[in-house]
């Protein structure tokens, strides 16, 4: 038996307002194709809306105008998600896997993300134009094996903005040495989504000089 897509909730329309038609195509689409392209587990319909698509968005109004770089987008997430909720930032998604890069430029082709550059590589050999005002991931690795992979692409005075569970402060502090070799400051975790969401987004932000 399969399971059917979650229902979409309310918090949805307050998150992406005018593009909620964008962000309900995207859904679909990972919906439909996600378990059978490697993208999402087995499980995820009954909760795609609440666990992936509303738990990214919510770190939307966290971005700032400019470009922002996902750490290994894999099914879009956060970067595709982030990208149609904020048309004013330019998104350069990061992602070694060949299958996942075909998802994601298809994503961008159907839902027409003219704000999103789709860059096949892996965060330590990514060759761009030029440093990133902000980096995020989600579910990638733990902070301190982070920190090398997202640091390095950030401009001088840009931001870390990565999303973590329940165990981000202790990834905070199990990372000094780290955080001092990548000169990485003021470190804060941030609790997103209290009373707008059924779970909350725990995210590390970070600046970088």
């Amino acid at each position: 038996m399969t399971d059917t897509l979650e229902t979409e909730p309310p918090a949805a329309a307050v998150l992406f307002g005018d593009r909620l038609d964008v962000a309900r195509t995207f859904t679909g689409n990972l919906a439909a194709q996600g378990e059978e392209r490697g993208l999402i587990g087995p499980l995820e319909l009954p909760r795609l809306w609440s666990r992936h698509i509303l738990n990214c968005a919510i770190v939307s109004p966290l971005l700032r105008p400019g470009v922002v770089g996902d750490i290994g987008s894999g099914a879009g997430l956060p970067g595709l998600v982030l990208a149609i909720a904020r048309p004013d930032v330019s998104f350069v998604l990061i992602e070694p896997m060949e299958r996942r890069i075909a998802w994601l430029n298809e994503q961008v082709d159907e839902l027409g993300l003219s704000n999103v550059t789709v860059v096949r590589a892996r965060a330590e050999e990514a060759k761009l134009s030029a440093p990133l005002d902000q980096v995020t991931a989600r579910a990638v690795s733990a902070f301190r094996k982070l920190l090398p992979l997202t640091a390095p692409l950030v401009r001088d005075g840009g931001e870390l903005v990565l999303m973590k569970g329940a165990g981000a402060q202790a990834e905070v502090d199990a990372a000094t040495k780290e955080m001092r070799k990548y000169k990485v400051h003021d470190v804060v975790v941030e609790t997103l989504g209290e009373g707008v969401l059924d779970e909350v987004t725990r995210v590390i932000r970070a600046s970088v000089r």
